[in-house]
């Protein structure tokens, strides 16, 4: 039987094992934390559970084919509920707005409060639906660096289209083309912080994301995102996929034009073992810089700037607000000077947007009795750095008068236990090049093409997958990394 190492227990990392043990390989999963999931893990505090990173399920689908490949029923492993309510948005005059999941219902409730017509709406949905099947076909299950790509059905079919994808305008261009009101352009220009670019500067084929919610769905797993994790842990194991947790790959062995194996540390003790194939989820910047060292490194594709980091609270609420859902968006008054800050002056807007998850609202027991569990978020630089003990005071102090002021309490008083995640813990604790977490920033047209393909030209059985290779970050486009490796094989 021939053997597989995958480096790395994230998402992309598990579904690649699976992938790889239907294919008939021993699979052997290194992980240097105790625990899978990489971003996509959880942990509790003083009674409240967290989940530590992703926060917004789409594209369930992806998840259960990983099911029904290794013939098994999702729901005997997996569920999930589809979500009524996309997110709740929130401005500092008072205006509010619930997005629905029903595109009629959303169309008419930004009509009603924001003035703008429900067909102009519908037309950018629908639009977005389109950018969204040309590129699925052309870039999203395929190797952006095969020829074949190139050369089938689908991707002639697609080409027919390409001009709809408005790869030479900006997101915020396009947007202001089609809404004269700021706060849809505003409300649709966030959909680019998805993948960690700049709407005013990101290409107007970004606006395929809002597809994924309005066209497919929002959804919650019922155990919480970290549920993901823990189902296709239990798949893969029930495939005989081992994982080695604790167990820190220092080196990848090569010979000449191939891998030979991975140098391993537990425990203290360094071993090296054999493999026939080798797949790296870890960053692809810091595979080649810690782990291959010797190797031609691709500097024009890891010196790519970085997309944005993620400052986040854990804050723990002894207070249940019936005003908040799931997701929420509390929206900064300039967002262009917030952008600025974010990606031209690398630090946090004193006015920033924040995101507040609140997985207790369909998980009672994720937070004691009368409390929330609060996932609190705001777009930050990634890590060149900067002073973040100082930003972090700061950029604490305007959230709590933002949600303040916007709900009408004392958040200071209602805060009952905190845990912080920033750039640099991002970075250690999943070696994420700079903290960034969607790998190279996606603020030009060309962003696409320079991303590291999930495979090697010069290790001809070494693969990579992760946000941090082709086709890009966030949870679908991680599990398509490692079917766009694995069919290499």
């Amino acid at each position: 039987m021939k053997t597989a190492a995958v480096i790395g227990a994230g998402i992309a990392g598990i579904a690649t094992s699976i992938r790889l043990a239907n294919k008939g390989y021993e699979v052997h999963v290194f992980e240097a934390n105790t625990y899978p999931g990489g971003k996509l893990s959880s942990f509790e505090l003083n009674g409240y559970r967290f989940d530590a990173g992703p926060s917004l399920f789409t594209m369930p689908q992806l998840v259960d084919e990983l099911f029904r490949l290794s013939g098994k029923d999702p729901k005997a492993y997996f569920d999930y509920i589809r979500l009524e309510e996309v997110c709740r948005y929130f401005w500092d005059d008072g205006v509010r707005l619930t997005a629905h999941a029903d595109q009629e219902k959303f169309a008419q409730e930004l009509e009603q409060t924001l003035g703008v017509p429900a067909k102009d709406v519908l037309e950018h949905l629908d639009d977005s639906a389109l950018k969204y099947d040309v590129t699925e076909k052309l870039f999203l299950h395929r190797s952006l660096h095969k020829l074949g790509t190139y050369f089938n059905r689908d991707a002639l079919k697609g080409y027919a289209n390409l001009h709809r994808l408005d790869a030479f305008t900006t997101m915020n261009r396009a947007n202001e083309r089609r809404f004269s009101n700021p706060r849809v352009v505003q409300l649709f220009n966030r959909y680019a912080t998805y993948n960690g670019s700049n709407p005013y500067e990101t290409p107007a084929t970004m606006n395929i994301i809002p597809h994924l919610e309005y066209n497919i769905g929002a959804f919650f797993p019922k155990k919480g995102m970290v549920g993901i994790t823990d189902s296709l842990v239990k798949l893969a194991q029930d495939l005989s996929v081992t994982f080695h947790f604790g167990t820190k790959v220092t080196n990848i062995l090569t010979e000449e034009n191939h891998v030979k194996g991975l140098q391993l540390v537990s425990n203290g003790k360094v071993e090296e073992r054999t493999f026939d194939v080798v797949v790296s989820n870890m960053d692809v910047v810091n595979t080649f810089r810690k782990l291959l060292p010797n190797a031609r490194q691709p500097e024009r594709i890891l010196r790519q700037p970085k997309s944005s980091s993620a400052l986040i609270f854990y804050w723990g609420v002894k207070k249940q607000f019936n005003e908040l859902e799931l997701h929420n968006i509390f929206f900064s008054n300039d967002y262009r000077t917030e952008f600025e800050h974010l990606f031209q002056k690398k630090t946090i807007y004193s006015d920033p947007t924040v995101y507040i998850n609140i997985t207790s609202k369909y998980k009672p027991d994720d937070a004691p009795a009368g409390g929330e569990n609060w996932f609190v978020m705001v777009n930050a630089p990634n890590n060149e750095g900067q002073d973040w003990d100082a930003l972090i005071a700061q950029t604490r102090e305007a959230i709590v008068h933002k949600l303040s002021h916007n709900l009408g309490v004392n958040l200071a008083e209602l805060v009952e236990c905190e845990a912080i995640l920033d750039p640099r813990t991002i970075e250690s604790k999943t070696s994420s090049s700079q903290g960034a977490l969607y790998g190279n920033s996606s603020n030009n047209r060309f962003a696409a093409f320079l991303r590291h393909a999930n495979f090697s030209r010069q290790f001809k059985n070494l693969y990579f997958v992760g946000g941090s290779v082709h086709p890009g970050g966030g949870i679908p486009l991680a599990i398509l990394s490692a079917k766009i490796a694995t069919a290499e094989l």
